[in-house]
């Protein structure tokens, strides 16, 4: 099996909740033609294993994960953290995929661990990760009593500035430091480029910076070899 993704945009269209459902199946079957799981989003740390092209569509849970080809899981985003896993067996074949949906909350409350530990249940050896459009800490300013709680959880990396000055969190830091503690390496090596900031970039939906409703997809979804 080989594992794809994809990370939408402005261009691709608006693939939050509020989209009429046969627009937004249309936006998605624009991206890939399998059925989607678009969970219920709530800033938690659950995780469900679809075991069928388009199971648990509608749950509510933060990260979803499955060995299933054709089975297109698929968190939203507008600042959050949308993080792609990919699961590997002993041989380095891709046996699994999962996304996580992370917020400060969900990261504190550890989706992005639970979601690696669900890959590892389906049988992967090793998880790889690839983090998509998200908001930068130049672009966060953050209350100090919240950020106070994710240092003492994941450590002083976190703390930031604005370009203001105002502190801030490093969202993305956090999402390294989580997955680090799963076990779970950086697709590509560590020399990958940042993803673009949600905020800065107006080619991205930004509740926080624009105060827009629409919000960007990341899927993935696992197909039989190519040839």
């Amino acid at each position: 099996m080989r594992a794809h993704w994809r990370f939408t945009d402005r261009y691709d269209g608006d693939f939050g909740s509020s989209v009429a459902p046969e627009e937004l199946a249309a936006r998605c079957d624009q991206i890939i033609a399998h059925p989607w799981t678009l969970l219920d989003q709530v800033h938690g740390s659950d995780v469900v294993v679809v075991g069928a092209p388009g199971q648990c569509r509608g749950v509510s849970a933060d990260a979803a994960v499955t060995g299933v080809p054709g089975a297109a899981l698929a968190v939203r985003t507008a600042d959050c953290a949308g993080v792609v896993l990919i699961g590997s067996d002993i041989n380095n074949a891709e046996i699994a995929v999962g996304v996580a949906h992370a917020g400060w909350k969900g990261l504190l409350d550890g989706v992005l661990q639970n979601a690696v530990g669900a890959m590892g249940d389906l049988g992967a050896a090793k998880v790889q990760w690839i983090l998509g459009p998200c908001i930068s800490a130049l672009s966060y300013e953050f209350g100090v009593d919240d950020l106070a709680l994710l240092m003492d959880r994941f450590g002083e990396s976190l703390a930031s500035r604005t370009a203001s000055g105002s502190p801030a969190l490093d969202l993305r830091a956090g999402v390294r430091v989580a997955l680090g503690e799963a076990g779970a390496l950086p697709f590509g090596g560590p020399g990958v480029p940042e993803p673009p900031c949600t905020a800065a970039d107006d080619g991205y939906f930004s509740w926080r910076e624009r105060s827009e409703v629409g919000r960007q997809a990341t899927v993935v979804w696992l197909d039989a070899e190519d040839g």
